[in-house]
C-alpha cells in the first residue's frame, strides 16, 4: 500500500492541530484547576472530558484484544466515517469507491465532502467481487468502503474477497463490522497488524444497546489513529458517554447474554416469516435484523405503521425493490408484528 502521508491530504498531513488544556495537563495529582476557563462549580459537569478517552480506551482494549494506540472513539461510527473523508480524501480530485446497496452514510459524507461516490453492484447473493471493486477503482481512489454484515442485506461478504481486496489495493480499506456480533464469522480486529491499509468500524449502538450515548469505535494503525486525532473536534466524546461506555464494558458477559437472545429471537422471527402469504423471499442474514422481499412493501409498511409498528421499507434502495427490513425485537414485540402480518390482506 502507499505511505499514510502519501494517503493523507498535504493540508492534513502538515497541519498543526489544536491543543487544547487537557491535552498540555495529562497529570492526575493536581487538585487546582485554573487553566481552560471552567466554572469552578457543579462538578463534575464542569470539568471538561478527557480528549483522548484514555481510561474507556483502556478498558476497551482489553475486550477487543488491541493496544489503546490503535483505538479511536467518536460520535457515533458517523464521525470516524467523515474523518476519512476529510483527513485522506481531497475534494473534487480523489474517489472512493463502495459496494452497493450498503450504508448510505459512506455516500452522504462523499457528497458533504464533494468527493466523487463510485458504486459497485452486488450479485443477487448480495456479494461483492474483489476484482471488480478494483476495477472501479483508478489513481484517485483513496479508499474502498465495505459493511460486513451488509446493511440492508443482513449477509457476511466473502472473507476470501475481503482479504484479497486488502492485499491489492494501494489506498484504505473501510471495513464497517457494526453487526459482526451477531455473526459467526470473526472480526478482522485480529488483522490489523497483517493489514496495515484497513480500519475497522464498530459501535455501541446494536450489540451494546447504547445507541443512545452516540459511541463509535474505529480500529486502524496508529499512524492511522494519529491522523484522526489530528483533525477531530478537542471534546468529541463527552463525560456522560464516556462513564456509560466504562460500565457496559464491565457488564460485557451481560451483552454476550443479550446477543445470544436476539440470534434465537432472530431464528424464530424467521421461521414465522417464511410462512406469512404476504412473504416472497426471505434472505439469510448475520446480523440482528433481516430483509425480506414481500408482496407489496409499501402497502404492508404503511399497514403496520397504522397498527402502531414500525419496519424499514427498503422498496426504493437497489436490488432491494418489495423488501422491507425488520429489526429483531423481543419475543413480545416480535409476535405482534407475526400477528399484524397473518390479519394483513
Amino acid at each position: 500500500m502507499k505511505t499514510i502521508q502519501e494517503l493523507t491530504r498535504p493540508n492534513i498531513w502538515r497541519l498543526k492541530p489544536y491543543s487544547s488544556a487537557r491535552d498540555e495537563y495529562k497529570g492526575v495529582e493536581a487538585s487546582v484547576f485554573l487553566d481552560a476557563n471552567e466554572n469552578p462549580y457543579n462538578g463534575p459537569h464542569n470539568r471538561y472530558p478527557d480528549p483522548l478517552q484514555c481510561e474507556l480506551k483502556n478498558e476497551l482494549a482489553k475486550v477487543k484484544k488491541v493496544g489503546a494506540d490503535h483505538i479511536f472513539l467518536g460520535n457515533g461510527s458517523d464521525e470516524a466515517i467523515d474523518l476519512v473523508f476529510r483527513a485522506f480524501c481531497e475534494p473534487r480530485i480523489d474517489n472512493v469507491v463502495a459496494i452497493d446497496p450498503t450504508y448510505g452514510m459512506y455516500q452522504v459524507c462523499a457528497e458533504v465532502n464533494d468527493v466523487e461516490y463510485r458504486k459497485v453492484l452486488l450479485d443477487e447473493q448480495f456479494c461483492f467481487s474483489a476484482d471488480k471493486l478494483l476495477a472501479a477503482a483508478d489513481e484517485h481512489t483513496k479508499v474502498i468502503f465495505l459493511c460486513s454484515p451488509n446493511n440492508p442485506t443482513g449477509n457476511d461478504l466473502p472473507r476470501a474477497e475481503i482479504e484479497k481486496l486488502l492485499s491489492s489495493f494501494q489506498g484504505l480499506v473501510v471495513l464497517d463490522e457494526a453487526y459482526n456480533d451477531f455473526s459467526e464469522v470473526p472480526s478482522f480486529l485480529a488483522d490489523l497488524e497483517k493489514y496495515p491499509n484497513l480500519i475497522v468500524l464498530q459501535t455501541f449502538s446494536k450489540a451494546w444497546g447504547c445507541a443512545a450515548i452516540r459511541l463509535g469505535m474505529a480500529f486502524a494503525s496508529p499512524q492511522i489513529i494519529a491522523v484522526f486525532n489530528k483533525i477531530k473536534y478537542p471534546y468529541n466524546v463527552n463525560l456522560l458517554t464516556q462513564k456509560q461506555a466504562i460500565e457496559m464494558l464491565h457488564r460485557y458477559y451481560e451483552v454476550e447474554r443479550w446477543v445470544r437472545t436476539l440470534k434465537e429471537e432472530r431464528g424464530y422471527l424467521e421461521a414465522a416469516f417464511a410462512k406469512l402469504p404476504c412473504t416472497v423471499k426471505m434472505y439469510p442474514s448475520n446480523a440482528n435484523f433481516f430483509l425480506v422481499r414481500v408482496t407489496d412493501a409499501v402497502k404492508i409498511y404503511n399497514y403496520l405503521v397504522g397498527q402502531g409498528i414500525i419496519v424499514r421499507n427498503r422498496h426504493s434502495v437497489t436490488l432491494c425493490g418489495n423488501c422491507l427490513r425488520v429489526t429483531v425485537g423481543t419475543r413480545i414485540e416480535n409476535n405482534k408484528l407475526i400477528e399484524a402480518l397473518k390479519n394483513f390482506s
